[in-house]
């Protein structure tokens, strides 16, 4: 009596309350209804044990489906399969064992309970196989999967065909899905809209696009998940446009948007950087209330970080009811893209000293904030800390500390960072040659890329431009060019306008300002502002003149508001004692009111930086700082140096020569 009195009970609260909830109003813990169940036993109720068996699955709560499961087993003679009366009723109990057993993670124990059952469905098979495919054991479900098929007792189902499905999602199992495909039309399946909306997901997911929206076209009837699974499919492929139109024929319909669908809209329109189109989709999730759902917060803040609209991602952040990873990552991303280090450094530091689990994501996006004016220390803590949890295996935290480290100086940590990881990418190996290339160990460099190869790595276009980097300050003119040639003619890669920079910059260090000069005339692109930089700057290290004037002359036609052109050819007429030419670009650059940006230098001392700009007083210290100064020069003049004053450059605001 008691027995038929607790499965009652369930049969009041199964409906509408988890199994945890309900526990807990009945004042029952999981322990005392296991060893409930264990010592009284179970009512003969077949449709009331399937239930209670399926919740316990839903809720991974192992401990009492298996003491539901042992009653089963003592009271083995209600619960026989050759039970011909109750075969039916009997058979879904079993089956809900096994989906308890799969959504619990113990995929041993239910193979063990399918294998001892004389008598199986599809459902048993269906059950069986996604729980396989779930936790990724292909070989084994699909083995099922294929048994199920070919022992020609059992037809599968559209549940069947999207368990397998489900599973496939990458580009190695396109052809599971091709098959399953051809599956789907020999059973006269291709217009169940479940099937359909899985194979539009599986051929997107596996990079498919094309078959994916055949499969959509010939849909006669789409509900909300067919319309979202080719939205989704089509953001995430980067068919950004695409993904937005086929929005607007959704909206076209009777078909409403739900979540899921809110949230694929804003990747494309994040993906577009397209404020505008983000700020309306934003007022129909408002207007949906689908404003507090996690997935759409993190969108909005991460298309408002992207179109530079850190503020509105901040206050969509402060006004969130509920945060996970994925929105304090976004938030922090958000203002590392948008310049606010510091701010992103305070944030992270906010949410350690809170107590928030901190994931690699996370550490990834705040190595990012790191360069030369950053503080050290705080590196080699956040390092700590990706020690202490372990993070190292993540190539994108061993990859961020690999940059942090190098820009920060210190050149033989990023070599260990390097050295101890277990798994490196693409993006290690050009994190490390470019940490070389930026330390001027340009021959290190260039060993690295050969190591690089023999790994059969393949190199990027990244690559390509920390090599040329190293080449350039290694003065290896040849070697350059070979690499340059090597990364259409061998890898494919068509070149940036930023390794046509680094081409000339290599040029015109070696003092072929005028072979610099032809390269930048036969390009087939518009050299851009980084090219002419390259060369003007490359002229103000010779002292050239001539091709100079010209290099500026077109850097001012590209970047009208650049400093650069006045201040490098400046110099360029000051080395040639050229004062008058000199005198001509200054007024020139008053006139157009263009401002050189003051140079900066810096040093960390005891955890602390601490910043300079050209006749800074503003330093506590600078009285100090000024007077060893000044002692040190005039002990350079009593040892007899004397100023070259080829390599002197001369403040702009002055009349008069004065070291900048």
């Amino acid at each position: 009596m008691k027995a038929r009195w607790v499965m009652s009970s369930f049969n009041y609260h199964l409906s509408s309350c988890p199994l945890s909830s309900f526990l807990r109003n009945r004042c029952l813990s999981l322990r005392n209804l296991s060893l409930y169940t264990r010592d009284v036993g179970i009512a003969v109720n077949y449709v009331e044990t399937s239930r209670l068996l399926s919740l316990c699955g839903r809720e991974r709560h192992l401990g009492v489906g298996s003491s539901l499961h042992a009653c089963i087993i003592k009271h083995s003679e209600h619960f026989n399969l050759r039970d011909q009366f109750n075969i039916r009723n009997v058979l879904v109990v079993w089956n809900s064992l096994i989906f308890m057993y799969s959504n619990c993670g113990e995929l041993s124990y239910a193979a063990k309970v399918f294998d001892r059952m004389p008598i199986k469905d599809t459902i048993s098979w269906n059950s069986l196989i996604s729980g396989y495919l779930r936790v990724e054991e292909f070989e084994t479900g699909f083995g099922f999967f294929k048994r199920m098929h070919s022992s020609g007792n059992f037809q599968f189902d559209p549940a069947t065909l999207t368990a397998v499905l489900s599973a496939c999602d990458k580009t190695d199992l396109l052809s599971v899905i091709k098959l399953i495909h051809c599956l789907v039309f020999l059973n006269g399946y291709e217009q169940e809209i479940p099937v359909a909306n899985a194979l539009i997901t599986s051929y997107f997911k596996c990079g498919c696009d094309i078959s994916g929206r055949r499969v959509f076209d010939e849909v006669s009837e789409r509900n909300i998940i067919t319309w979202t699974a080719v939205i989704s499919g089509l953001a995430q492929r980067h068919f950004y446009e695409e993904s937005f139109n086929f929005f607007l024929k959704m909206r076209s319909g009777s078909v409403v948007p739900n979540s899921l669908t809110y949230s694929s809209l804003l990747l494309a329109c994040s993906g577009l950087r397209a404020l505008k189109e983000g700020r309306q989709v934003h007022g129909l999730v408002l207007k949906s209330g689908f404003q507090s759902d996690l997935c759409i917060e993190s969108a909005l803040m991460d298309i408002y970080s992207k179109c530079n609209s850190v503020e509105d991602a901040c206050q969509i952040f402060e006004a969130a009811e509920e945060l996970d990873e994925v929105s304090m990552t976004v938030i922090l991303v958000g203002l590392v893209q948008n310049g606010l280090e510091e701010e992103a450094v305070q944030f992270f530091v906010k949410m350690v000293t809170m107590g928030i689990e901190i994931d690699p994501n996370m550490v990834s996006a705040i190595l990012g904030v790191f360069g030369m004016d950053t503080s050290m220390a705080l590196g080699q803590q956040i390092h700590s800390l990706v020690i202490k949890k372990n993070f190292g295996v993540n190539a994108f935290v061993s990859n961020g500390l690999i940059n942090m480290y190098s820009k920060c100086g210190n050149l033989e940590e990023s070599v260990k960072v390097f050295h101890q990881m277990v798994h490196r990418n693409s993006v290690s190996w050009n994190s490390m040659i470019a940490a070389f290339a930026r330390h001027g160990r340009g021959f290190e460099a260039l060993q690295l890329y050969e190591k690089m190869q023999l790994e059969g790595v393949e190199p990027t276009d990244v690559t390509f431009l920390s090599l040329l980097h190293a080449c350039s300050h290694i003065g290896s003119v040849e070697r350059g060019m070979e690499f340059l040639d090597s990364m259409t003619n061998i890898h494919g890669i068509s070149p940036r306008v930023e390794h046509y920079a680094c081409v000339v910059d290599l040029l015109g260090r070696a003092g072929c300002l005028n072979e610099a000069k032809r390269f930048i005339e036969g390009l087939q692109v518009d050299p851009g502002v980084l090219v002419w930089q390259a060369l003007l700057g490359a002229c103000s290290i010779h002292g050239d003149s001539t091709i100079g004037r010209y290099a500026a002359d077109n850097l001012l036609l590209a970047a009208p508001e650049s400093p650069t052109a006045y201040v490098l050819m400046a110099n360029i007429y000051s080395s040639e004692g050229k004062w008058e030419a000199r005198a001509k670009v200054i007024k020139r650059m008053k006139e157009m009111k263009v401002k050189k940006e003051a140079g900066m230098s810096w040093i960390e001392l005891e955890k602390t930086v601490h910043s300079f700009v050209v006749g800074d007083r503003t330093h506590p210290q600078s009285e100090i700082i000024y007077h060893v100064l000044k002692e040190l020069i005039r002990l350079m003049s009593d040892e007899g140096y004397v100023l070259d004053e080829r390599f002197l450059h001369y403040d702009l605001d002055q009349d008069c020569k004065e070291v900048c």
